[in-house]
């Protein structure tokens, strides 16, 4: 089975947390609820409570869509040349950089996820300011052909007010890649964080004012998605709504925001293939199999979670697959040691095993993990083992839908054009891999599979600069890339007469 650690002093000692409470941001300024109401938001891996968090109610989520409204139709933001535009976004990442260490532990205090997972995320947090400050630059219009004695060009305006709905599993990741390409656009946001986790979010959102974010730019209300999140979809002063999360909220944010037509960017659920064919590196296709599953405890949307390995290489290749599961260790979160952290909640840990167990149920084998683990100083939190399941078919629940932890299912395959069917034989589209030395082979297969991202010897999914998003009920658009900046922009059409004589059309 995986390693349990037991040490007993963290590389890097928890952090103290600098306050009780986090407030609401409304127009630049830390506020209270109308209703005076807090939540708690806790520590995964211990059960603890971290802090109190206010607790927005829609008449506060109405304050803030008039903040950005304001901010928007009459302030100066969307107004400032892209290059001052630019030089703030790119102090909000030095500012980041300056709290690195604050961040990260923050993250790994109320996410439960891994330090060095969190130092991943934060720093990508940080270059995706620093992207779209360079990207807004040459983010122009253009002029196109058009008849003599004619001109017309184009120029990117801001849509408006968005409102960003924030998932848990990457909270300060997923804010940045939000609020990033959104402000740099000239936009104003209001940001829903996850309940469960919005602590870095709020910290960000503060970063962006002590940058020079003007007053009412960027909000953020946290409160109970199915309240406020509904609130700001519905609501006919949103322009547009960005949305990580679970395809069956995707689907019904899409039937609310279609009564307003509002622009969408929707990234949903997952459950990608991970395809190792017979002449594929086999050290370099575990160790990046190991990752695509377990990085993140498994609770990623792109997560590799259906693996299919070659037969005549399925036997050493699975030898050293599990070999390298029990090498990982799950422990205290904040020890650089530790590869897996906790579980986000009770109850998502009852999803895991409950697919696990429906698994077992179906006729598949566990052939390692599968179980709650306890964890020594960790008692109270939510662990779970990496979970290998084999003798798993096509049809099972386990196979066909998304798990959201560290589970991988693994079945055999003999033919390309076989696995290409199997591999797409899913209403997801989001990512999956290939692992072989045969170049052919993968440009092939690449431009057979049907995901938005295809990692080819990689374990990797995405950098600043690489478009990230899905194909089928994965949703739609692309975040993390330039042309993200055209989903925060509509393109405005200027065309113009200059000729000598008058155009008189109906010659009356």
């Amino acid at each position: 089975m995986a390693k349990v650690s037991n040490e007993k002093k963290p590389q890097m000692e928890p952090l103290e947390m600098k306050r009780d409470l986090y407030h609401m941001i409304i127009n630049g300024e830390r506020v209270t609820s109308e209703s005076n109401e807090t939540f708690t938001t806790y520590n995964p891996a211990t059960g603890a409570p971290l802090a109190q968090v206010v607790k927005a109610t829609t008449a506060d989520a109405e304050k803030a869509v008039e903040a950005a409204r304001n901010a928007f139709d009459f302030g100066k933001w969307r107004k400032y040349p892209v290059n001052k535009r630019a030089r703030v976004l790119n102090k909000i990442a030095a500012i980041m950089r300056s709290r690195f260490n604050e961040l990260v532990e923050v993250e790994v205090l109320n996410s439960g996820k891994s330090l060095s997972a969190a130092q991943g995320q934060v720093m990508q947090s940080i270059e995706d300011f620093e992207f779209y400050a360079g990207a807004i630059v040459g983010h122009r219009g253009t002029v196109n052909n058009v008849p003599g004695g004619f001109f017309n060009y184009t120029q990117n305006e801001p849509v408006g007010v968005c409102a960003q709905i924030i998932p848990w599993n990457y909270p300060m990741m997923m804010a940045a890649w939000k609020i990033a390409p959104a402000i740099a656009a000239g936009c104003s946001v209001v940001v829903k964080p996850a309940s469960l986790t919005p602590i870095t979010a709020i910290i960000l959102t503060e970063i962006c004012h002590e940058a020079g974010v003007p007053e009412g730019v960027v909000n953020i209300v946290p409160g109970p998605g199915a309240l406020i999140g509904d609130y700001l979809v519905e609501h006919p002063k949103v322009d547009k709504v960005a949305f990580t999360g679970s395809t069956p909220t995707g689907k019904d944010i899409m039937a609310k925001a279609s009564q307003t037509l509002k622009r969408l960017t929707l990234e949903l659920g997952g459950k990608s293939p991970n395809i190792v064919f017979d002449d594929a590196d086999i050290d370099a296709a575990v160790a990046g199999s190991l990752f695509g599953i377990f990085y993140n405890t498994g609770q990623s949307c792109e997560a590799r979670s259906r693996l299919y390995v070659h037969e005549e290489i399925y036997d050493e290749f699975m030898e050293k697959f599990i070999e390298k599961t029990r090498q990982l260790t799950l422990g205290n979160p904040l020890d650089q040691g530790t590869h897996l952290g906790s579980i986000i909640s009770r109850s998502q840990l009852e999803v895991i095993d409950g697919y696990v167990k429906s698994a077992i149920e179906e006729g598949a084998t566990v052939v390692e993990g599968g179980h709650e683990l306890t964890i020594e100083g960790f008692e109270d939190g939510f662990w779970y083992a990496p979970t290998i399941i084999t003798n798993v078919t096509p049809n099972m629940k386990a196979v066909r839908e998304e798990i959201f932890g560290p589970v991988v299912v693994v079945q055999t395959f003999t033919d390309e054009k076989a696995v290409v069917k199997e591999a797409n034989d899913s209403e997801y589209g989001l990512g999956s891999a290939i692992w072989t030395k045969d170049q052919g082979r993968a440009t092939r297969v690449a431009h057979q599979i049907q995901a938005g991202i295809v990692m080819v010897n990689c374990p990797f999914s995405a950098f600043p600069g690489t478009p990230f998003g899905g194909y089928k009920q994965s949703g739609f658009g692309r975040e993390l890339c330039v042309e993200t900046l055209d989903l925060y922009t509509e393109q405005k059409s200027v065309l113009s007469y200059y000729g000598n004589r008058p155009i008189n059309p109906f010659g009356v």
